[in-house]
């Protein structure tokens, strides 16, 4: 059976800088949909669709990750990377108090994951970018919903010290058996 890995956590927490590790470490990554679909919206003249639009680019988003989760299904190997999962989708639109349909639940229902790493806010590497505009305390609160939403769903989120790229990508293999 295949394991697919989570990394979740606030913007700018190091999830991307592990799962590029973990790619130069020739392991299955799956990369933030997010990116993508806000890149698009601008190239559409909406810019910040999120903001604008925000079911809408939420169901963008439950979309590509519903479509990676089947991607990486088909893959004929042992263990899947992926950043964000998706119930990282409606633990965003709680945290906006935004209404969405069961369909976003539902979908968290159906596709699961192996096991959650999460990384918590670290004040000393966030940057905002022009994708990721959210402040740290943003990054704080938003972290806070994606906990409680991952929890409620029955996983055991597991919590990836602070440190080195490296060391952070170590425990997350250590911590899954596999060899560094």
């Amino acid at each position: 059976m295949q394991e697919k890995i989570v990394l979740i956590g606030g913007p700018g927490t190091g999830k991307t800088s592990v799962l590029n590790e973990l790619e130069n470490r020739n392991y299955c990554c799956m990369p933030e949909v997010s990116r993508e679909v806000i890149l698009e919206a601008k190239s559409n003249g909406i810019d910040q669709l999120f903001l604008e639009k925000p079911l809408l680019f939420s169901e963008m988003l439950l979309e590509g990750r519903v479509k990676q989760y089947k991607e990486a299904s088909k893959k004929k190997i042992n263990i899947v990377f992926f950043d964000r999962g998706i119930p990282d989708v409606h633990a965003y639109m709680d945290y906006f108090n935004t209404s969405y349909p069961k369909t976003f639940t539902e979908k968290s229902k159906q596709y699961k994951y192996t096991k959650i790493f999460h990384f918590s806010p670290w004040k000393e590497i966030h940057t905002t970018d022009n994708e990721r505009y959210e402040t740290f305390e943003e990054t704080v609160k938003i972290d806070t919903f994606l906990t409680k939403t991952y929890s409620k769903l029955g996983y055991n989120v597991i919590n990836v010290p602070f440190g080195s790229i490296d060391k952070r990508t170590d425990f997350i293999l250590n911590t899954l058996s596999l060899k560094i």
